[in-house]
């Protein structure tokens, strides 16, 4: 497996770290583009992050979902036509489906 703390990431691009502590695997690293934080199937994820992690963390931007939901959610975004983010009526179905960390 490559070490991705050595890796230089593409401009456009960012590194986030998924998963949950009960999983089995543990957190798992994935290159996306910078433009999935504007897509609203994935601001539900980062409010949810901002939420369980704050604003100011080290490292890359870690995520409170399971990595195969991350998976999905994934798919679901490069599933979309190009330039049709924001036209889809089933992005409201999607935080009912993701498996966040829950606050204690």
């Amino acid at each position: 497996m490559q070490d991705y703390r050595k890796m230089k990431v593409k401009k456009g691009w960012l590194v986030v770290e998924v998963g949950l502590e009960d999983e089995d695997g543990g957190l798992q690293r994935f290159t996306i583009p910078i433009s999935y934080l504007y897509h609203p199937l994935f601001t539900s994820v980062l409010e949810k992050a901002h939420e369980v992690y704050g604003y100011y963390t080290v490292g890359p931007l870690r995520l409170p979902c399971s990595v195969d939901d991350f998976l999905h959610l994934r798919w679901r975004i490069e599933k979309e036509p190009k330039n049709h983010h924001h036209h889809h009526q089933y992005h409201h179905n999607l935080p009912t489906t993701l498996s966040f960390h829950s606050c204690s």
